[in-house]
């Protein structure tokens, strides 16, 4: 039989190759500017790009002198009783005659100095001046004291019904001094942090506002009569939202190419059995967003910086009441910041998740074409829900089988995370071209909005508001 065969199996050889679709270098920790005390953003036109092939305008901030981005840069910030400084310097088109600013949900006595004019007093704040032909606009800092920690956001308090449309929104990410917690509760520990800034977009605004002007866009009528056709995670839809953070910048013969240089952020999540996955959703646009966590429930610790269960933080009022709860959906608000611990153990799955070596895992495929994971669990080492500390795999179910028969290759239709086994890191037999977006051979989920118009780009599937769960085996390291 040939080696190209469609009937025959070939090895999968991801483990060393890694889909463009999976990202390299998914971070523990939220990406973002900081921790620091002082921060400068500039307003500017630029492009976003959507997997359809659309290229829409965005008015974004940048820092220093990088291009604009969405959502803004996250603003990362240490509790602290001494004030930090977020400055913004408008350089929207001058043809756009906008005014900006910025305000800080959840903040306290935030204050407004102009650096340089033109400034002018807004419904909301001290508000910097457009541009002229002449002269760049003006630049307005706030100062304010971030007292609470806790997941907030940022937004131009200028024509908000407008300038949040466009793009002009970010995260604001307060830490507390303990490391690797939310807050100063031990129910806010986490392993791996997360941030879901949701939000829409109406590209009819964004095209009006290129092609006739921002009064065109006003006089459409649109702006009342809202009807979105694009849904971000983190400024991207998917199948980009599983792209590597960055740029998605390649370099080839001394030129490099970003595919998506305005749109830095990803929302691939990646875990172990039994590791806390703090989840910090952010409501950024106008619509109400549910966001679906497949694999478990997730427990909602917080909301606006505000913890539902303070027992063990020193820095707040005691309240016996445990207020936190799990939901299976977050249910996202505009303007709403939510902090949710989600954490997969497999526990009273009925099966070992990492197979037994002692049997072949499903008939067609001999025992030595089959990478297993070692693992023991031994119950003197256990810990309090059951997990070995080693493999982190649910002991009470430790060498149960696979409860069905797989059907031959044949039968079955392959999905790009499909490692060829239903085991935890194990990678089985493939035909040829299929599998190779999940080399660690992980339990794959979807996270995505509950509303099911929202994960399609300009009516097409897959898109929008989705994004993946990666439960890798123990010892993969997750940077």
């Amino acid at each position: 039989m040939r080696l190209n065969d469609p009937l025959r199996p070939v090895p999968v050889l991801a483990l060393t190759l890694l889909s463009v679709f999976v990202a390299t270098g998914a971070p523990a920790e939220v990406l973002g500017v900081g921790p620091a005390t002082s921060f400068s953003l500039t307003a500017k036109a630029d492009r976003i790009s959507t997997p359809d092939g659309h290229s829409i305008l965005l008015w974004g901030f940048s820092t220093a002198l990088g291009r604009a981005q969405y959502p803004g840069p996250t603003l990362v910030v240490n509790q602290s009783e001494t004030p930090i400084s977020v400055s913004v310097t408008n350089q929207l088109p001058a043809a756009a005659v906008q005014r900006v600013s910025l305000v800080f949900p959840g903040q306290q006595g935030v204050t407004a100095t102009c650096t340089s004019g033109p400034c002018v007093p807004g419904s909301l704040t001290l508000e910097a001046g457009p541009a002229t032909v002449a002269a760049p606009g003006g630049t307005v800092t706030y100062s304010f004291v971030p007292a609470r920690p806790g997941t907030y956001h940022y937004t131009s308090g200028s024509q908000p019904e407008l300038q949040i449309e466009m793009g002009l929104v970010g995260a604001l990410i307060v830490r507390p001094a303990a490391a690797n917690q939310a807050y100063l509760t031990p129910a806010s520990a986490y392993d791996q942090e997360y941030l879901f800034l949701l939000t829409e977009m109406d590209s009819r605004i964004h095209d009006l506002v290129e092609e006739q002007g921002v009064a065109a866009a006003y006089r459409s009528g649109l702006l009342a009569d809202y009807f979105p056709n694009y849904w971000f995670i983190n400024g991207r839809n998917a199948p980009d939202t599983l792209a590597a953070p960055g740029g998605g910048c390649i370099v080839a013969e001394s030129t490099t190419h970003c595919s998506l240089p305005t749109q830095p952020y990803n929302a691939l999540v990646r875990t172990h059995p039994g590791d806390r996955v703090l989840m910090r959703v952010i409501g950024g646009g106008h619509d109400m967003h549910p966001f679906h966590h497949h694999g478990n429930h997730a427990r909602i610790i917080a909301r606006d910086g505000y913890v539902l269960d303070t027992e063990g933080d020193l820095a707040v009022d005691d309240d016996p009441v445990d207020r936190s709860h799990e939901v299976f959906t977050i249910q996202s608000v505009p303007g709403q910041t939510v902090d949710a611990i989600f954490r997969w153990t497999g526990k009273d799955l009925g099966w070992d998740i990492y197979g037994d070596p002692s049997v072949p895992p499903f008939d067609q495929v001999p025992l030595d074409e089959v990478t297993f994971v070692p693992h023991v669990c031994d119950p003197l080492t256990v810990d309090a829900d059951g997990l070995d500390p080693l493999t982190r795999e649910y002991c009470a179910d430790h060498g149960k089988p696979f409860p069905v028969v797989l059907p031959d290759l044949l039968s079955q239709t392959f999905g790009g995370f499909w490692g060829g086994s239903p085991f935890l890191g194990t990678l089985a037999l493939l035909p040829p071209g299929e599998g190779g977006n999940n080399p660690s051979a992980g339990f794959v989920h979807m996270w995505h909005s509950h509303t099911e118009k929202e994960i399609i780009n300009f009516d097409l599937f897959p898109g929008g508001m989705m994004t993946m769960l990666i439960i890798e085996p123990a010892g993969v390291v997750i940077p």
